[in-house]
């Protein structure tokens, strides 16, 4: 036999005409086939440690993918670094936790790396190992301080749309892994009700997405350690209605043992778990569930047992007093626009009413998420409401707050409440938006300063009825379809005031920044927003720079008082203001105390004011027809005077000249009322001036 030419015997190994992409891949390969020649002779010709191949892939990344110990201590010891992604964002460590293999993860876990770093998709090497089944791996990383009740964290899109949240329990539940799924909870102390963006705990995900023959064994181990029956998935189908689709009569069994369980709690298409039982012709889960008393009134369940010619299942039905479904509803509109749609789905499908109210808990009907639960939509007596369900004492609690809030125009009042088991359900009158999102609409119907007010008056009620609220985001302020504000305190956050002045100081000074995020329009995150970012060239630039500095400084004047805040003046008022001070100057005997109020602030504004006036002006206005001259000297008295004069006797020809007599003079003078109002404000014989 002729021996090969010697292009075919070095065909593994690279020419110097070899690019490094070339290079880059071909190392992957032989990475990805062991073979440890190959690799070594790539490394000699060149080929870099740290390249990428396709999808980013690094050849450390292909030597742990291949399970190879020594190629990785190879590649480490060539530099190569494990801290590098792929376009995914995994790393060599997450793709060890795939691969399972202990020695491996010890290795890349000594080279410095973040136990609970996670790729793109939230994906930690806990979860991958608890999702890939690697009990020993999985092991490994709890006892190197893995964290077991993880959430998969995903980017701010991606949280939009509820994806993400899930931990490694629920991994190993949807994947069918029993013996992980013991492990983790047992001997790491997983939380079994910990949910998903989705509101889906480990029990959801096992029975929704798990194979019967995991499932019903996982199913019956998480409902031994407590897991909530309540959980729903993104359908709103609860574990009853997701072991009915399974057909598992010895889940059904199960769960129906559970004193909580609601079983005629339906999915957002309204199907119950008997309808589901009839519908997929399983009699005994439906024999099961009717002698439990599951309705039989809803749904057109003889219909649907005639249609499968499932004529024993008529005669289980018929025995239960089955009936036709109701005659159609007719149509109805909401008065919300914002909610419209869920609304509508929520009037027209079943739901088992608690009391007068009609609501759904999950989340294609939840508006709101806080720390202490979900707001969700509801209907009371054909009332649109937004429901906050609660229990135990700290129920009780939030209801006497609410009822105390009765006579309050702007706090968020308690419409109505029902009852049923434990649980007590709060209804609200329903709001459009939050303020934050109210900001983010092209045009503000009621602008900043309605806006505001009702702000300020929501918190000054708060005060009153002897709580601070610590927590002024905009979030919390929501709006109705009237554009009327109200503050709500979903999360708690309040506290008695009892003679703390601390803690009035803290609203007042979460209020100052709260006033900069509406007035710069929401542009900032609130803890970002500064005054800086105001707009200097505004009418009421001075106005709100002192407001917010009266927040963050406050003084004797306290809410009240800062509610009847310049800035909240027109401009027609802040004229009248600075006219009103000049008449009560005019008729004192003794102008010192004034003239030493007005100058006792450094510096004195415009102190050659006269050189701003246009001076065809100044020139009618010191010599006025059929009068004696006046002469106006530069004192900030004699521009107070100035203004009076001119807005009293002015002509034609100052008008064409001035426009709207307030808004020349303040585009002129924009500090000028601020400087008269606290500088008066500040003297004793004078501060009643400055009342509106």
């Amino acid at each position: 036999m002729e021996p090969k030419a010697p292009a075919q015997q070095e065909s593994s190994i690279p020419s110097s005409m070899e690019t490094a992409e070339d290079l880059a891949s071909k190392l992957n390969i032989a990475l990805r086939n062991s073979n440890r020649k190959a690799v070594l002779e790539l490394l000699e010709k060149g080929a870099d440690v740290n390249s990428k191949a396709e999808y980013g892939w690094t050849p450390l990344q292909s030597a742990v993918q291949a399970g190879d110990e020594d190629l990785v201590r190879l590649l480490l010891d060539k530099g190569a670094c494990p801290r590098a992604r792929k376009d995914n964002g995994g790393t060599a460590f997450t793709e060890a936790a795939m691969v399972g293999k202990v020695t491996i993860l010890e290795l890349l876990l000594d080279q410095g790396l973040n136990i609970d770093d996670h790729d793109d998709n939230g994906f930690t090497a806990f979860m991958e190992a608890a999702w890939y089944g690697n009990e020993e791996a999985l092991r490994f990383l709890f006892r190197r301080g893995a964290n077991v009740n993880l959430r998969r964290e995903v980017n701010e899109e991606k949280a939009r749309l509820h994806k993400g949240g899930e931990t490694a329990l629920m991994d190993a539940s949807k994947r069918g892994h029993l013996s992980v799924v013991k492990a983790l909870v047992q001997e790491m102390g997983a939380d079994v009700n910990i949910c998903d963006n989705k509101d889906r705990n480990a029990l959801i995900h096992a029975l929704k997405e798990g194979c019967a023959q995991s499932a019903v064994p996982i199913g019956h181990f998480l409902l031994d350690h407590g897991a909530n029956v309540k959980s729903k998935d993104e359908c709103g189908k609860t574990a009853l209605i997701l072991a009915a689709e399974m057909k598992s009569l010895d889940l059904v069994e199960a769960l129906l043992k559970k004193g909580n369980i609601d079983i005629d709690d339906a999915d957002e298409e309204g199907n119950t778990a008997l309808m589901v039982a009839v519908e997929k012709n399983a009699y005994e889960i439906a024999k099961v569930l009717c002698e439990k008393g599951a309705r039989t009134d809803v749904g057109n369940l003889i219909a649907v047992a005639n249609r499968n010619r499932a004529h024993e299942m008529g005669r289980l039905l018929r025995r239960h007093n089955a009936s036709f479904a109701p005659d159609t509803l007719p149509d109805w509109q909401p008065s919300s626009a914002r909610w419209s749609q869920q609304l509508k789905h929520l009037h027209s499908t079943y739901r088992p009413m608690v009391g007068k109210l009609k609501t759904f808990p999950y989340i294609k009907q939840r508006i709101l998420n806080t720390s202490q639960g979900g707001i969700y939509l509801g209907l009371h007596g054909g009332v649109e409401v937004a429901v906050r369900m609660r229990r135990g004492e700290a129920a009780k609690e939030e209801k006497r707050f609410l009822e105390s809030c009765g006579g309050c125009k702007h706090l968020l009042k308690l419409f109505q409440f029902e009852k049923h088991k434990d649980d007590m359900y709060l209804c609200f009158p329903l709001w459009e938006r939050s303020l934050e999102e109210g900001l983010q609409e092209p045009a503000d119907q009621k602008g900043h300063k309605d806006t505001l007010r009702m702000i300020f008056q929501a918190v000054a009620e708060l005060h009153s009825l002897g709580f601070a609220h610590q927590d002024l985001h905009p979030r919390n302020f929501l709006i109705d379809l009237d554009g009327k504000i109200y503050l709500a305190d979903f999360d708690n956050s309040r506290k008695l005031i009892d003679g703390q002045e601390d803690l009035i100081n803290s609203d007042l000074e979460a209020l100052g920044q709260l006033v900069l995020y509406v007035l710069t329009g929401g542009r900032k995150p609130l803890e970002q927003v500064s005054t800086e970012d105001l707009a200097p060239d505004s009418l009421d630039y001075e106005e709100a720079l002192d407001l917010v500095r009266s927040l963050v400084c406050p003084d004797e004047r306290g809410l009240e008082g800062l509610s009847n805040h310049p800035y909240f003046w027109n401009k027609q008022c802040r004229l009248d203001f600075l006219k009103r001070v000049w008449n009560n100057i005019k008729i004192l005997p003794d102008r010192r105390a004034v003239s030493q109020a007005l100058s006792a602030a450094e510096p004195v504004p415009y102190p050659q004011w006269t050189t701003q006036i246009d001076q065809g002006v100044l020139n009618d206005m010191k010599h006025p027809p059929r009068a004696k001259p006046i002469h106006y000297s530069n004192s900030i008295i004699d521009l107070l005077r100035f203004i009076r004069n001119l807005d009293e006797h002015a002509n034609n020809k100052i008008t064409k000249i001035t426009g709207d007599h307030a808004e020349y003079f303040l585009k002129l003078f924009p500090a000028l009322t601020m400087y008269i109002y606290n500088s008066l404000r500040q003297h004793p014989s004078c501060r009643h001036w400055t009342e509106p």
